[in-house]
């Protein structure tokens, strides 16, 4: 979003003017606004936004944006509505935006923040939970207070995802089948937070008031700063993968991209096999930095053109042990480096490097081993244009039970009759490499049957 679109720009205008509009009530004369909670809540969330700009100790405090989501709940629970569309509005537009274009996202994230505590603090009015909290001086009625509490959750949860979709789908540009793909995944989450907002909401109510509801924080702050350092490692996780791809990549050109789509497919078929999340996220990584032991085979052995010897065929068939070695010391990819080192090994036992067969090629390996042979075949080199996907899924088929497991290239198939594949993102050199005619890029591939190869005459 580094240029925001016209659909973006009206989103956020439409958002802000949204915001003003509910917050408008509260500043009218006579509307009973209690200034000195909004005050104190709103300076808290500012207070929060501190650590978020500045750096202690030489390095910034790792806290994110949604960090504070209790103290926005406690808001809705105490507040009117209208005052409560106020609480986050000086904490947003003070906070820290990592990413231009820094006005509109700042003006986003405060008028977004805005309408979803709004909505909330609505919702709580409308299900009776002032009453519940003891609005009348008599206490917090519990476990009544429960109920309207979670539903308070789950409106703030389902109006700040369709927001999160509105602005990715306008200004981003994500097709909104995938902008608003997994709005349920924040809500337990944020049945959470809403209980520590309860927490903290009935202890501001109580006869030790707002200094007994302050000791809330404290547990809810070391738990956001975890959590944020685990967000901060998974980064850097994902920052050194993309380092080794991006080398890959320099060294080898031909197979640019290569790797980003092998991962994504070994993705669809972890989902069709259902496997855990974590295990899924693995196995992304293991397609991704699959060929990352070309970085040990020399450069003109990659980039010859021709068939190679049968010593330098030996050389780059070594690329799997290389790579094993050169994740070994990866701790967080764990069961990744058994699909680094044995993706080329076949079921009939014919593969390299120490030609296991069946079962005892690990599970992994078997996944990455089609995704790759299907991105290999449907991918335009600049020597052979892509085979079509019907074409590639034929082979597969056929190579099923010697090559493949059949088990892996049935969950790719039904994979791709579920989400399809974009052949447009399968080319992997520069266009303007490829000094073919159109005619010739038309052609079909003279590669062999089993051509889920690379370069004619080598491995992948």
């Amino acid at each position: 979003m580094r240029s925001t679109p016209g659909a973006a720009r009206l989103c956020i205008l439409g958002a802000s003017v949204g915001a003003a509009l509910c917050a408008f009530p509260a500043l009218l004369p006579g509307a009973g606004t209690p200034w000195g909670t909004l005050a104190l809540l709103a300076a808290l969330y500012l207070v929060r936004e501190v650590p978020a700009r500045r750096s202690f100790f030489g390095d910034p405090a790792p806290v994110t944006a949604g960090a504070f989501f209790p103290l926005l709940l406690a808001a809705a629970f105490l507040l009117p509505p209208a005052a409560a569309v106020l609480v986050s509005l000086p904490g947003s537009l003070a906070g820290r935006i990592e990413q231009p274009p820094v006005a509109d996202r700042r003006v986003w994230r405060a008028a977004q923040l805005a309408l979803t505590v709004g909505a909330a603090s609505w919702a709580y009015a409308l299900l009776g939970g002032p009453a519940s909290l003891g609005g009348s001086g008599s206490g917090a009625v519990l476990p009544y207070a429960l109920l309207p509490a979670c539903a308070t959750a789950l409106v703030f949860s389902a109006v700040l995802a369709a927001l999160d979709g509105a602005i990715l789908a306008t200004a981003e540009r994500v097709p909104p089948r995938h902008a608003w793909r997994g709005l349920h995944a924040s809500v337990g989450p944020h049945l959470v937070h809403a209980l520590a907002g309860l927490m903290m909401a009935v202890l501001w109510r109580s006869p030790y008031g707002p200094v007994s509801a302050l000791v809330v924080l404290l547990p809810m702050y070391i738990s956001c700063w975890v959590f944020a350092q685990y967000h901060r490692q998974h980064a850097a996780h994902r920052a050194t993968i993309r380092a080794l791809v991006q080398a890959v990549d320099i060294k080898d050109g031909y197979t640019r991209g290569h790797s980003e789509r092998v991962g994504r497919a070994s993705e669809l078929i972890a989902r069709e096999l259902g496997m855990e999340e974590h295990r899924m996220e693995a196995l992304r990584f293991a397609g991704v930095l699959h060929d990352v032991g070309k970085l040990g085979v020399p450069t003109r052995v990659l980039r010859k053109e021709g068939p190679l010897t049968p010593e330098e065929r030996r050389v780059i068939e070594l690329h799997p042990e290389y790579g094993h070695e050169i994740v070994r010391g990866i701790g967080f990819l764990d069961e990744a480096r058994a699909a680094i080192l044995h993706h080329h090994e076949r079921l009939d036992g014919s593969g390299y490097p120490y030609g296991l067969s069946g079962e005892a090629i690990p599970e992994f390996a078997r996944v990455v081993a089609v995704a790759d042979a299907f991105d290999a075949m449907t991918s335009t080199r600049s020597y052979r244009p892509g085979r079509p996907v019907p074409a590639a899924v034929a082979e597969l088929e056929r190579c099923a039970g010697s090559q493949f497991d059949p088990r892996m290239v049935g969950a790719l198939v039904r994979a791709l009759d579920r989400h399809g594949w974009s052949t447009t993102t399968a080319v992997t050199t520069d266009e303007e490499a490829d000094s073919r005619t159109p005619r010739q890029r038309a052609a079909p591939s003279r590669a062999p049957a089993a051509g889920p190869t690379g370069r004619p005459g080598r491995p992948r």
